[in-house]
Protein backbone atom coordinates (compact mmCIF):
# COMPACT_ATOMS: atom_id res chain seq x y z
CA UNK A 1 0.00 0.00 0.00
CA UNK A 2 0.97 3.44 -0.31
CA UNK A 3 0.08 6.68 1.84
CA UNK A 4 -3.33 8.78 0.64
CA UNK A 5 -4.69 12.28 1.44
CA UNK A 6 -7.89 11.92 3.30
CA UNK A 7 -10.04 14.62 4.72
CA UNK A 8 -11.95 13.94 7.65
CA UNK A 9 -15.27 16.34 9.14
CA UNK A 10 -13.46 17.57 12.33
CA UNK A 11 -10.74 18.83 10.62
CA UNK A 12 -9.95 21.26 7.70
CA UNK A 13 -6.51 19.92 7.03
CA UNK A 14 -5.47 16.72 5.42
CA UNK A 15 -4.51 13.59 7.03
CA UNK A 16 -1.87 10.81 5.53
CA UNK A 17 -3.65 7.83 6.14
CA UNK A 18 -2.45 4.36 4.96
CA UNK A 19 0.69 1.87 5.69
CA UNK A 20 4.01 1.39 3.81
CA UNK A 21 6.94 -1.00 4.65
CA UNK A 22 4.54 -2.30 7.59
CA UNK A 23 4.27 0.66 8.97
CA UNK A 24 0.69 2.51 9.71
CA UNK A 25 0.46 6.16 9.28
CA UNK A 26 -2.51 8.14 10.38
CA UNK A 27 -1.93 11.91 11.06
CA UNK A 28 -2.71 15.18 10.41
CA UNK A 29 -0.29 17.45 7.58
CA UNK A 30 -1.12 20.54 9.56
CA UNK A 31 -2.74 22.62 6.30
CA UNK A 32 -5.51 22.60 4.14
CA UNK A 33 -3.75 23.16 1.06
CA UNK A 34 -3.53 19.76 -1.68
CA UNK A 35 -0.78 20.81 -3.42
CA UNK A 36 1.23 21.90 0.37
CA UNK A 37 -0.37 18.86 1.67
CA UNK A 38 0.41 16.26 -1.08
CA UNK A 39 4.33 16.86 -0.45
CA UNK A 40 4.16 16.32 2.82
CA UNK A 41 2.49 12.94 1.59
CA UNK A 42 5.56 12.28 -0.57
CA UNK A 43 8.39 13.28 1.83
CA UNK A 44 6.73 11.12 4.51
CA UNK A 45 6.74 8.20 2.67
CA UNK A 46 9.98 9.15 1.55
CA UNK A 47 11.10 9.15 5.54
CA UNK A 48 9.63 5.75 5.82
CA UNK A 49 11.47 4.52 2.87
CA UNK A 50 14.18 5.22 3.46
CA UNK A 51 14.37 3.87 7.58
CA UNK A 52 13.35 0.60 6.13
CA UNK A 53 16.10 0.08 4.10
CA UNK A 54 18.91 2.07 6.00
CA UNK A 55 17.51 2.01 9.60
CA UNK A 56 17.46 4.87 11.47
CA UNK A 57 20.91 5.68 10.18
CA UNK A 58 18.90 7.83 7.28
CA UNK A 59 16.54 9.88 9.62
CA UNK A 60 19.09 11.02 11.41
CA UNK A 61 22.81 10.98 9.70
CA UNK A 62 22.63 15.03 8.75
CA UNK A 63 24.18 16.50 5.75
CA UNK A 64 27.32 18.08 7.90
CA UNK A 65 28.31 14.33 8.29
CA UNK A 66 27.64 13.69 4.87
CA UNK A 67 30.16 16.70 3.73
CA UNK A 68 32.27 15.73 6.16
CA UNK A 69 32.54 11.94 4.40
CA UNK A 70 32.57 13.38 1.45
CA UNK A 71 36.01 15.72 1.72
CA UNK A 72 37.54 12.97 3.79
CA UNK A 73 37.15 11.08 0.65
CA UNK A 74 39.09 13.64 -1.27
CA UNK A 75 36.30 15.85 -2.21
CA UNK A 76 36.32 19.13 -3.31
CA UNK A 77 35.77 21.60 -0.59
CA UNK A 78 34.71 24.65 -2.44
CA UNK A 79 30.51 25.25 -2.45
CA UNK A 80 30.58 23.09 0.54
CA UNK A 81 30.19 25.22 3.68
CA UNK A 82 27.27 27.39 2.09
CA UNK A 83 25.18 24.63 1.30
CA UNK A 84 26.59 23.00 4.81
CA UNK A 85 25.24 26.38 6.55
CA UNK A 86 21.77 26.32 4.69
CA UNK A 87 20.64 22.73 5.56
CA UNK A 88 22.34 22.79 9.04
CA UNK A 89 21.60 19.39 10.96
CA UNK A 90 18.64 18.96 8.53
CA UNK A 91 18.44 14.54 8.06
CA UNK A 92 19.08 13.77 4.31
CA UNK A 93 16.05 12.11 4.24
CA UNK A 94 14.41 15.47 4.36
CA UNK A 95 16.70 16.25 1.26
CA UNK A 96 14.40 15.85 -1.46
CA UNK A 97 13.89 18.14 -4.82
CA UNK A 98 11.97 20.97 -3.59
CA UNK A 99 14.57 21.31 -0.62
CA UNK A 100 17.18 21.14 -3.11
CA UNK A 101 15.60 23.38 -5.49
CA UNK A 102 14.61 25.90 -2.24
CA UNK A 103 18.42 26.06 -1.04
CA UNK A 104 19.51 27.03 -4.96
CA UNK A 105 16.80 29.96 -4.89
CA UNK A 106 17.92 31.32 -2.07
CA UNK A 107 21.61 30.63 -1.92
CA UNK A 108 22.08 32.24 -5.50
CA UNK A 109 18.57 33.87 -6.33
CA UNK A 110 20.49 36.05 -9.34
CA UNK A 111 22.27 33.27 -10.87
CA UNK A 112 22.79 31.64 -14.11
CA UNK A 113 21.32 28.06 -14.42
CA UNK A 114 25.14 26.61 -15.11
CA UNK A 115 26.21 28.23 -12.09
CA UNK A 116 23.47 27.25 -10.12
CA UNK A 117 23.73 23.37 -10.76
CA UNK A 118 27.79 23.82 -10.62
CA UNK A 119 27.56 25.55 -7.21
CA UNK A 120 24.60 23.82 -5.80
CA UNK A 121 22.87 20.69 -6.68
CA UNK A 122 26.75 19.01 -8.45
CA UNK A 123 28.01 19.76 -4.81
CA UNK A 124 24.70 18.66 -3.37
CA UNK A 125 24.42 15.06 -5.03
CA UNK A 126 28.20 14.78 -4.52
CA UNK A 127 27.66 14.88 -0.44
CA UNK A 128 24.87 12.40 -0.51
CA UNK A 129 26.24 10.02 -3.03
CA UNK A 130 29.17 9.64 -0.55
CA UNK A 131 26.78 9.12 2.54
CA UNK A 132 25.26 6.44 0.56
CA UNK A 133 28.15 4.47 -0.27
CA UNK A 134 28.98 4.88 3.52
CA UNK A 135 25.33 2.82 3.29
CA UNK A 136 23.80 5.59 6.03
CA UNK A 137 21.24 6.09 2.87
CA UNK A 138 19.92 5.42 -0.58
CA UNK A 139 21.60 7.92 -3.42
CA UNK A 140 18.96 10.57 -4.97
CA UNK A 141 19.61 12.21 -8.69
CA UNK A 142 18.16 15.42 -8.37
CA UNK A 143 16.03 17.23 -11.81
CA UNK A 144 19.17 20.33 -12.58
CA UNK A 145 17.84 23.78 -13.69
CA UNK A 146 17.39 23.80 -17.58
CA UNK A 147 20.99 24.76 -19.33
CA UNK A 148 20.56 26.94 -22.37
CA UNK A 149 21.75 26.49 -25.54
CA UNK A 150 25.87 26.78 -25.06
CA UNK A 151 27.16 28.87 -27.68
CA UNK A 152 29.85 29.24 -30.29
CA UNK A 153 30.71 32.63 -31.01
CA UNK A 154 33.85 33.09 -33.26
CA UNK A 155 35.74 35.25 -35.35
CA UNK A 156 38.09 35.37 -38.70
CA UNK A 157 41.78 35.42 -38.99
CA UNK A 158 41.16 39.16 -40.06
CA UNK A 159 39.11 40.22 -37.31
CA UNK A 160 41.94 38.16 -34.77
CA UNK A 161 44.14 40.46 -36.60
CA UNK A 162 42.23 43.90 -35.79
CA UNK A 163 41.99 42.40 -32.07
CA UNK A 164 45.40 41.81 -31.38
CA UNK A 165 46.42 45.46 -32.94
CA UNK A 166 43.99 47.11 -31.06
CA UNK A 167 44.67 45.37 -27.33
CA UNK A 168 47.44 47.20 -24.79
CA UNK A 169 50.99 45.98 -25.04
CA UNK A 170 50.68 44.27 -21.74
CA UNK A 171 47.08 42.52 -22.95
CA UNK A 172 48.30 41.32 -26.21
CA UNK A 173 50.62 38.57 -25.92
CA UNK A 174 48.08 37.24 -23.14
CA UNK A 175 45.07 37.14 -26.11
CA UNK A 176 47.85 35.83 -28.41
CA UNK A 177 47.86 32.91 -26.17
CA UNK A 178 44.32 32.48 -25.72
CA UNK A 179 43.84 32.46 -29.86
CA UNK A 180 46.91 30.22 -30.33
CA UNK A 181 46.34 27.37 -27.69
CA UNK A 182 42.39 27.38 -26.66
CA UNK A 183 43.55 27.66 -23.64
CA UNK A 184 40.76 28.49 -20.97
CA UNK A 185 41.26 31.96 -19.45
CA UNK A 186 42.71 30.43 -15.58
CA UNK A 187 44.88 28.26 -17.39
CA UNK A 188 46.74 31.25 -19.13
CA UNK A 189 46.13 34.01 -16.35
CA UNK A 190 48.61 31.99 -13.93
CA UNK A 191 50.41 30.13 -16.18
CA UNK A 192 53.72 30.16 -14.26
CA UNK A 193 56.67 30.10 -16.93
CA UNK A 194 57.99 26.57 -15.63
CA UNK A 195 55.44 25.02 -17.62
CA UNK A 196 56.66 26.53 -20.88
CA UNK A 197 59.37 24.98 -23.00
CA UNK A 198 60.31 27.76 -25.80
CA UNK A 199 62.96 25.74 -27.70
CA UNK A 200 60.95 22.62 -27.50
CA UNK A 201 57.79 24.79 -28.07
CA UNK A 202 54.85 23.20 -26.14
CA UNK A 203 52.94 24.20 -23.16
CA UNK A 204 52.38 21.62 -20.05
CA UNK A 205 49.06 22.47 -18.20
CA UNK A 206 48.38 21.09 -15.20
CA UNK A 207 45.31 20.43 -12.74
CA UNK A 208 42.88 21.56 -15.36
CA UNK A 209 39.01 22.06 -14.99
CA UNK A 210 38.61 18.32 -15.79
CA UNK A 211 40.83 16.82 -13.66
CA UNK A 212 44.00 16.54 -16.39
CA UNK A 213 46.88 17.13 -17.62
CA UNK A 214 47.62 18.22 -20.96
CA UNK A 215 50.25 19.40 -23.43
CA UNK A 216 49.89 21.83 -26.39
CA UNK A 217 52.01 22.70 -29.03
CA UNK A 218 53.18 26.61 -29.84
CA UNK A 219 52.46 28.33 -32.91
CA UNK A 220 55.78 29.41 -34.20
CA UNK A 221 54.20 33.00 -34.24
CA UNK A 222 53.35 32.52 -30.26
CA UNK A 223 57.10 31.53 -29.47
CA UNK A 224 58.41 34.98 -31.08
CA UNK A 225 55.62 36.83 -28.98
CA UNK A 226 56.71 34.50 -25.91
CA UNK A 227 60.00 34.82 -26.65
CA UNK A 228 59.85 39.13 -26.39
CA UNK A 229 58.22 38.97 -22.62
CA UNK A 230 60.98 40.88 -20.53
CA UNK A 231 60.60 38.15 -17.64
CA UNK A 232 61.12 34.35 -17.30
CA UNK A 233 59.95 33.35 -13.83
CA UNK A 234 56.79 32.91 -12.14
CA UNK A 235 53.49 34.09 -14.15
CA UNK A 236 54.16 34.31 -17.79
CA UNK A 237 51.14 36.80 -18.52
CA UNK A 238 51.36 40.20 -16.14
CA UNK A 239 49.46 43.55 -15.95
CA UNK A 240 50.22 46.55 -17.23
CA UNK A 241 51.91 47.85 -14.12
CA UNK A 242 54.00 44.13 -14.33
CA UNK A 243 52.55 42.17 -11.62
CA UNK A 244 50.36 39.32 -12.17
CA UNK A 245 46.88 38.71 -12.41
CA UNK A 246 45.36 38.41 -8.61
CA UNK A 247 43.73 35.08 -8.54
CA UNK A 248 40.41 33.67 -7.90
CA UNK A 249 38.59 34.34 -3.78
CA UNK A 250 38.53 30.65 -2.82
CA UNK A 251 36.00 31.70 0.07
CA UNK A 252 33.77 33.86 -2.61
CA UNK A 253 31.36 31.95 -4.60
CA UNK A 254 30.80 34.62 -6.81
CA UNK A 255 34.27 35.45 -7.83
CA UNK A 256 34.19 32.33 -10.04
CA UNK A 257 35.64 33.87 -13.40
CA UNK A 258 39.07 34.10 -14.52
CA UNK A 259 37.86 35.98 -17.36
CA UNK A 260 36.93 39.01 -15.09
CA UNK A 261 40.34 39.46 -14.68
CA UNK A 262 40.69 41.39 -17.72
CA UNK A 263 37.01 41.70 -19.02
CA UNK A 264 37.32 45.70 -18.68
CA UNK A 265 40.67 46.19 -21.59
CA UNK A 266 39.30 43.12 -23.47
CA UNK A 267 35.94 44.82 -24.01
CA UNK A 268 37.91 47.68 -24.93
CA UNK A 269 39.99 46.20 -27.29
CA UNK A 270 36.96 44.60 -28.69
CA UNK A 271 35.11 48.31 -29.38
CA UNK A 272 38.37 49.56 -31.35
CA UNK A 273 38.81 46.32 -33.32
CA UNK A 274 35.09 46.99 -34.35
CA UNK A 275 34.04 43.40 -32.59
CA UNK A 276 30.51 42.48 -31.07
CA UNK A 277 29.70 40.05 -28.63
CA UNK A 278 33.04 38.53 -28.42
CA UNK A 279 34.35 37.19 -24.55
CA UNK A 280 37.55 36.55 -23.65
CA UNK A 281 36.02 32.82 -23.59
CA UNK A 282 35.37 32.84 -27.25
CA UNK A 283 38.88 32.83 -27.86
CA UNK A 284 38.43 28.99 -27.00
CA UNK A 285 36.10 28.68 -29.58
CA UNK A 286 37.69 30.39 -31.95
CA UNK A 287 40.77 28.65 -31.73
CA UNK A 288 38.71 25.32 -31.86
CA UNK A 289 36.87 26.44 -34.78
CA UNK A 290 40.24 27.22 -36.68
CA UNK A 291 41.93 23.96 -35.34
CA UNK A 292 38.70 22.10 -36.92
CA UNK A 293 38.59 24.09 -40.41
CA UNK A 294 42.13 23.09 -40.89
CA UNK A 295 42.59 19.65 -39.42
CA UNK A 296 38.77 17.77 -39.49
CA UNK A 297 40.22 15.61 -36.37
CA UNK A 298 37.63 15.87 -33.41
CA UNK A 299 39.70 13.29 -31.41
CA UNK A 300 42.52 15.67 -31.83
CA UNK A 301 40.58 18.72 -31.01
CA UNK A 302 39.64 17.29 -27.86
CA UNK A 303 42.90 16.10 -26.90
CA UNK A 304 44.46 19.40 -27.36
CA UNK A 305 41.82 21.32 -25.66
CA UNK A 306 40.78 19.19 -23.03
CA UNK A 307 37.30 18.73 -23.39
CA UNK A 308 36.21 15.31 -21.47
CA UNK A 309 33.90 13.85 -24.65
CA UNK A 310 33.60 14.02 -28.19
CA UNK A 311 29.98 15.00 -27.77
CA UNK A 312 31.56 18.63 -26.52
CA UNK A 313 33.63 18.81 -29.64
CA UNK A 314 30.82 18.16 -31.75
CA UNK A 315 29.68 21.57 -31.55
CA UNK A 316 32.55 23.09 -33.67
CA UNK A 317 32.32 20.19 -36.82
CA UNK A 318 28.54 21.58 -36.92
CA UNK A 319 29.88 25.22 -37.54
CA UNK A 320 31.81 24.08 -39.95
CA UNK A 321 29.85 23.25 -43.32
CA UNK A 322 32.53 24.95 -45.86
CA UNK A 323 34.05 21.23 -46.84
CA UNK A 324 30.81 19.63 -47.98
CA UNK A 325 29.58 22.47 -50.09
CA UNK A 326 30.78 20.02 -53.19
CA UNK A 327 28.30 17.19 -51.92
CA UNK A 328 25.55 19.82 -52.23
CA UNK A 329 26.75 21.07 -55.43
CA UNK A 330 26.13 17.87 -56.96
CA UNK A 331 22.44 17.38 -56.55
CA UNK A 332 20.55 17.86 -59.43
CA UNK A 333 19.00 21.39 -60.39
CA UNK A 334 15.38 22.12 -60.27
CA UNK A 335 14.10 23.59 -63.33
CA UNK A 336 17.22 25.66 -65.00
CA UNK A 337 20.45 25.27 -65.61
CA UNK A 338 23.10 25.14 -62.40
CA UNK A 339 25.13 28.44 -62.73
CA UNK A 340 29.42 28.35 -62.61
CA UNK A 341 30.25 29.19 -59.36
CA UNK A 342 32.15 32.08 -60.86
CA UNK A 343 28.79 33.56 -62.16
CA UNK A 344 26.96 33.26 -58.57
CA UNK A 345 29.84 35.42 -57.35
CA UNK A 346 29.37 37.86 -60.19
CA UNK A 347 25.93 37.39 -59.58
CA UNK A 348 26.68 38.43 -55.89
CA UNK A 349 29.32 41.23 -56.41
CA UNK A 350 26.65 43.25 -58.81
CA UNK A 351 23.81 42.73 -56.21
CA UNK A 352 26.12 44.06 -53.47
CA UNK A 353 27.04 47.35 -55.91
CA UNK A 354 22.96 47.82 -56.35
CA UNK A 355 22.79 47.54 -52.70
CA UNK A 356 25.23 50.18 -52.22
CA UNK A 357 23.98 52.43 -54.81
CA UNK A 358 20.24 52.43 -53.35
CA UNK A 359 21.85 53.44 -49.93
CA UNK A 360 23.85 56.16 -50.69
CA UNK A 361 20.73 57.25 -53.34
CA UNK A 362 18.54 56.82 -49.89
CA UNK A 363 20.64 59.07 -47.82
CA UNK A 364 19.85 62.77 -49.61
CA UNK A 365 16.16 61.20 -49.50
CA UNK A 366 16.06 60.63 -45.95
CA UNK A 367 17.70 64.16 -45.20
CA UNK A 368 15.68 66.08 -46.92
CA UNK A 369 12.58 64.41 -45.11
CA UNK A 370 13.81 64.97 -42.03
CA UNK A 371 14.30 68.73 -42.91
CA UNK A 372 10.90 69.01 -44.53
CA UNK A 373 9.63 67.73 -40.79
CA UNK A 374 11.92 70.11 -39.19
Amino acid sequence: MSIKLVKIPSSPNWYLRGTIRKVRVYETTGVDDKATAETIRAQREWEILQGSVFGSKATTTTLTRAAVIYLENGGETRFIKPITDYFGDTPLAKIDQEAADKCARTLYPNLAPATIVRQVYTPLTSMITAASHAGLCSPIKFKRPKMPKGRVRWITHAEADRLLKACSDALRPLVAFLLYTGARAGEALWLDWRFVDLKRAQVQFLDTKNGTDRGVPLHPALVAILANLSHREGEVFRKANGMPYAYLDEDNDLDRSAGSRIKKGFKASCKRAGIDNFTPHDCRHTWATWHYQENRDLNLLMHLGGWSSLSMVLRYAHVNVAHAAPSIEIMPTIGAKTPSRKKVRQMIDAAAKRGARSGKAAAPAKKAKRKAMA
